[in-house]
């Protein structure tokens, strides 16, 4: 069976963006959980792509977009939400 695919969209403050393409990281959404906590205290975000280490420091993003979005989420995260309209 084909694993799902997972993306990750950094959106920056220039209007640019990086799509990666990623397998699934735990199946313990405790840790996944934990995991985004620890990301949005961070100053950069770390990801291995082809072998190599990027490290992206958060003052030059927008935004970031994870598909899908894990079953487990931080406490306050508003669920269930579309998109109506975007500037």
């Amino acid at each position: 069976m084909t694993e799902p695919k997972r993306y990750l969209t950094i959106h920056f403050n220039d209007d640019t963006k990086m799509v990666i393409d990623f397998p699934q990281q735990h199946t313990d959404a405790q840790i996944i959980a934990s995991r985004l906590k620890e990301v949005m205290h961070a100053k950069q975000v770390m990801l291995e792509v082809d072998g190599t280490l990027i490290a992206i420091p958060l003052s030059s993003v927008k935004y970031i977009q994870a598909y899908p979005a894990p079953e487990k989420l931080p406490d306050g995260v508003i669920r269930g939400a579309q998109f109506v309209a975007a500037d």
